[in-house]
């Protein structure tokens, strides 16, 4: 990847956090579309750096959320939302009933947090400094081989959160992947989880669905791996 393919803000984002003495990563999607040749729509970083250090690097810049914080950096009208390396989870971890993660900010490396994310070809670091790309869990290798995987067992990913259900199908359309087998499987028998998410999440996960430009074939994979996720869906208040 060439740095100038990859957006001046997000550039801008790690210099800052770079000459602040942290680590920095352009992370996840962008990294992923970059590679397989898509303009990404739009940029996350992660850092080492706490949000409240980040938030006294830029001027122009606000933490949110609760259960996930992080910190949106502005510059002109491009937002970059900036994450801190989340540590693995533990007995510790919030959690529902179900398995469901309630409040995730505990700190951890790189490591850890490349093992935290869903799947293989999102667990991606570029570093636009020396124009390099690191690759925990062979993502790069499962874009090639256009496979989708998760990372971990996908049962208990499921569990953590619900919704990579339906990020496994949205993604999977857009990229032209076909599933994991073992990540495929679970979807049929655990959609009922989906009745636990908050319904804000699931409506904002459905307008990516059906605003990916690939909405079509979302569907047509959803009712073939997983009907039983539009069956929830539909009743979802």
């Amino acid at each position: 990847i060439r740095r100038e393919h990859v957006s001046s803000a997000a550039r801008r984002t790690c210099e800052g956090l770079h000459q602040a003495g942290f680590k920095a990563y352009v992370v996840g999607g962008a990294v992923r579309d970059l590679i397989a040749g898509i303009v990404p729509k739009d940029y996350d970083v992660a850092t080492n750096a706490t949000p409240d250090q980040v938030r006294n690097i830029f001027r122009r810049s606000r933490i949110i959320g609760r259960r996930f914080q992080i910190v949106h950096v502005m510059f002109g009208q491009e937002t970059i939302e900036v994450s801190t390396f989340r540590a693995a989870h533990n007995e510790g971890t919030l959690k529902d009933e179900h398995g469901r993660v309630l409040r995730d900010n505990e700190w951890g490396s790189i490591e850890e947090d490349a093992a935290r994310r869903d799947f293989t070809v999102n667990a991606l670091y570029y570093d636009p400094s020396d124009e390099t790309v690191l690759d925990y869990h062979n993502g790069v290798a499962d874009l090639q081989q256009k496979t989708m995987r998760m990372i971990g067992e996908p049962r208990a990913r499921y569990r953590e959160d619900p919704v990579r259900m339906l990020r496994a199908v949205r993604l999977s359309a857009k990229l032209g992947l076909v599933l994991d087998p073992e990540l495929k499987a679970p979807i049929r028998e655990m959609a009922e989880l989906m009745e636990n998410v908050p319904p804000a999440r699931l409506f904002d996960e459905m307008l990516k669905l059906l605003f990916s430009g690939h909405a079509v074939e979302c569907l047509k994979r959803l009712g073939d791996d997983g009907p039983r996720v539009l069956d929830v869906l539909r009743h979802d208040p």
